[in-house]
């Protein structure tokens, strides 16, 4: 067994560094085929690194097909072809150029690494792995015991009174969206939009062939005047956390979008978006507790966990679940059985719930700290968005600079930014605005990237 030093620097993520040395050792065939790599724990400790970076290193080498993880055995080289295997080393070496130049990226939807409860989660997994149902085809709505799960949770953190029957699983948002808009199409033909809102549900209405309606967020959510006007009988929402502008819909508005939907036999799709995250009050009771007949509630564990995961759900009203299940009787799950049974496992222990509580103190010290620091160095030249709930703040910048210059300015300093034009549907703000993310930044990373935007834009 071979062990590894290689130089880690500071200017991009450690466990990518592992992970792209590892992967030429293997394009080069200095590392042969069945031949053992060190342990998470041998190489952390070579490296001088976390354990969990080491992890996330070798999940992406595994998920790529470079090596293989053979339980009590350890991880070994994967068998490949040479061409097959240049070719994607320069299809990679594109693909992160853009990526290495950056010292410092604010990227929304990341996960504290640090934080992650790797020995819990590894606990969890290890244990389903010696389970009989681990082997077997899964249950093509969802195992049955993750269903049952997500219902309790939902019941408590949600206020949503249901049953894991009513519960579906997927491997995305998009997924699920994808799949209950195929099933309503024949009754519907057009859908309302937030605007700005998510771009991905919007690519999924758009592929299905739905018109799409755009309607105005405000500082209290959706326009109910505007939605009274319209003729779509469909509307996709983030009432708990508006994406991208981070407003909430209060309870007044959210009882008028009820009585909408049931006067017009619509139905409203809720996306929980970041839900669990708010740092002045308690996260808001979802839509779908106040009437499960109109709303199709979606939620997913990629932004409070592990996006690798693949994990989403939703629930379906009760008049639509029959057909839901016949039209896709003949449909395999989408979804690792393996990290379905793996996630019940890991809620049933209670380690969910207090990752929950541990993450939303972890991401409200360091939102306060990016506008603490942005407040401090540009003072009235910006305004922050979003700032009490969510993993991301929006930026609006008293500038004359557009967008696309700022975003400029900001890499040629070594830092990443990213727009909002792409959330509108119809017109654009009046001024320039900008999205940062914080969760995988830490703290000195944090004050280091505001320095760093300051002198780009001052």
């Amino acid at each position: 067994m071979k062990q590894f030093i290689f130089p880690l620097h500071k200017e991009a993520p450690k466990y990518k560094q592992i992970y792209e040395n590892i992967r030429l050792l293997i394009e080069k065939g200095q590392l042969k085929s069945d031949e053992q790599l060190p342990s998470i724990r041998q190489l952390a400790e070579t490296l001088k690194v976390s354990r969990n970076t080491t992890l996330i290193a070798y999940e992406q080498l595994i998920a790529e097909g470079y090596i293989r993880s053979e339980l009590k055995k350890g991880y070994f080289v994967e068998k490949y072809e040479p061409i097959f295997i240049q070719v994607k080393q320069s299809l990679n070496r594109a693909e992160n150029t853009e990526g290495d130049q950056y010292i410092i990226d604010f990227r929304a939807g990341a996960v504290d690494q640090a934080s992650f409860p790797l020995k819990k989660w590894r606990k969890c997994a290890n244990e389903v792995l010696h389970e009989q149902q681990s082997y077997i085809y899964g249950n093509r709505q969802g195992e049955e015991c993750l269903r049952k799960q997500i219902s309790n949770y939902l019941f408590q953190s949600r206020g949503i009174d249901t049953t894991a029957e009513s519960i579906v699983i997927g491997s995305s948002t998009q997924q699920m969206l994808m799949h209950i808009s195929l099933l309503l199409r024949k009754r519907f033909s057009s859908i309302i939009l937030e605007n700005p809102g998510y771009r991905g549900a919007r690519s999924v209405f758009e592929c299905i062939g739905y018109n799409v309606e755009a309607i105005d967020i405000g500082a209290k959510g959706i326009n109910m005047d505007q939605l009274e006007k319209m003729q779509s009988k469909l509307i996709y929402v983030t009432p708990s956390h508006q994406y991208p502008t981070g407003t909430t819909i209060p309870i007044q508005e959210r009882q008028q979008l009820l009585q909408w939907a049931m006067s017009n036999g619509g139905y409203i799709f809720e996306d929980d978006y970041d839900s669990e995250f708010r740092y002045k009050q308690q996260p808001i009771p979802a839509l779908a507790s106040l009437n499960q007949d109109c709303v199709i509630y979606v939620s997913n564990f990629s932004k409070a966990f592990l996006p690798s995961l693949r994990l989403s759900y939703m629930v379906l009203p009760e008049n639509l679940l029959e057909e839901y299940q016949k039209m896709f009787a003949a449909f395999e799950q989408a979804a690792s059985s393996l990290h379905q049974r793996a996630m019940a496992r890991f809620m049933e222990k209670g380690y969910w719930e207090s990752h929950i509580r541990k993450m939303r103190a972890v991401y409200k010290q360091k939102m306060q700290e990016l506008v603490n620091a942005l407040e401090r160095r540009f003072g009235d030249a910006i305004e922050v968005i979003g700032q009490h709930s969510g993993l991301y703040i929006l930026v609006r910048i008293q500038t004359l600079y557009s967008e696309e210059d700022l975003i400029g300015k900001a890499k040629r300093h070594g830092v990443k930014v990213y727009p909002t034009s792409m959330y509108y549907i119809t017109g654009q703000p009046d001024t320039a605005m900008l999205k940062l993310g914080f969760t995988n930044c830490s703290i000195e990373e944090i004050r280091q990237g505001v320095e760093l935007l300051y002198e780009a834009w001052k």
